[in-house]
């Protein structure tokens, strides 16, 4: 019998279904994975905001992400928006009692829209514990900033910060660009295992439709570290899947806000 690679969302939900746990079982789905999930949050908002979070306890989660780690396995977990110090800490000792190598953490503090999605103290609490226990973490240009405690002025500062934020070498950190002014849009790998740097270019696209652009690459990060791939070469196919969706995604017209990338060009557009 054939097996599924089989990738796994810890995150919360998103009713509009561009960003969370519906984005990143788009994404499994599109990059070749099976998706499974475990819900932390339910979250009440759409392309133009969020107006609300509703917290799953924390004992639950981690009957979810049992439930499905006795049963299916992963060859990859995807970890999104934990809002709590319990959370961070619940979903780090549930799966340090499974042998997963491949934990990509998105670090997501902050909506699209501007929304806050992390309480204040549980930043040092998801600095210090969750990090360095993820192989790879992808922060945005203001998540590296409260990491890191300090503003990030240019491209140039990239390659240092994503080293800076490796804690010694701990964790592999893809630095997004996004968030910066340059013509060129230019996110830096740094792979803590070889201790490099790579470079991954796009032309910077004029659209609005980014939601869930964060949460739908490091599902594509996850999907291909599920599928064999290196780091190098995982970030890399990652890097070229978010840019088309967000290419073929900027052609649609769907709410009022921020919509979403198109997750499945390669099927239909």
């Amino acid at each position: 019998m054939k097996k599924y690679r089989i990738a796994l969302s810890i995150a919360g939900s998103d009713p509009s279904g561009g960003a969370g746990l519906q984005a990143d079982l788009k994404t499994f789905s599109a990059c070749g994975c099976y998706g499974a999930t475990a819900v932390v949050a339910v979250v009440d908002e759409n392309t133009q905001g969020v107006s609300g979070v509703f917290p799953v306890p924390a004992s639950f989660v981690r009957g979810q992400i049992k439930s499905v780690l006795d049963d299916l396995g992963a060859d990859a977990v995807k970890i999104g928006m934990l809002h709590s110090s319990e959370m961070i800490l619940t979903v780090k000792e549930t799966l340090a009692e499974y042998n997963i190598r491949n934990i990509v953490l998105d670090p997501v503090m902050v909506a699209t829209s501007g929304d806050p999605l992390l309480e204040p103290e549980a930043v040092e609490t998801l600095r210090n514990e969750l990090v360095p226990f993820a192989r790879i973490i992808t922060p945005n240009i203001p998540e590296a900033e409260i990491l890191l405690g300090e503003k990030i002025q240019s491209q140039d500062d990239l390659p240092e910060c994503a080293r800076r934020l490796s804690m010694g070498r701990q964790v592999s950190v893809l630095l997004k660009a996004g968030h910066l002014s340059d013509a060129e849009l230019v996110d830096v790998f740094y792979n803590a295992e070889t201790d490099s740097i790579l470079r991954l270019s796009s032309p910077r696209l004029d659209t609005v439709n980014t939601h869930g652009t964060g949460c739908t690459l490091s599902s594509a990060v996850a999907s291909f570290l599920a599928r064999g791939l290196g780091l190098d070469e995982a970030v890399t196919a990652a890097k070229k899947y978010i840019e088309k969706a967000i290419e073929t995604g900027a052609e649609y017209s769907i709410g009022h806000g921020h919509g979403p990338v198109h997750h499945f060009f390669n099927f239909w557009d």
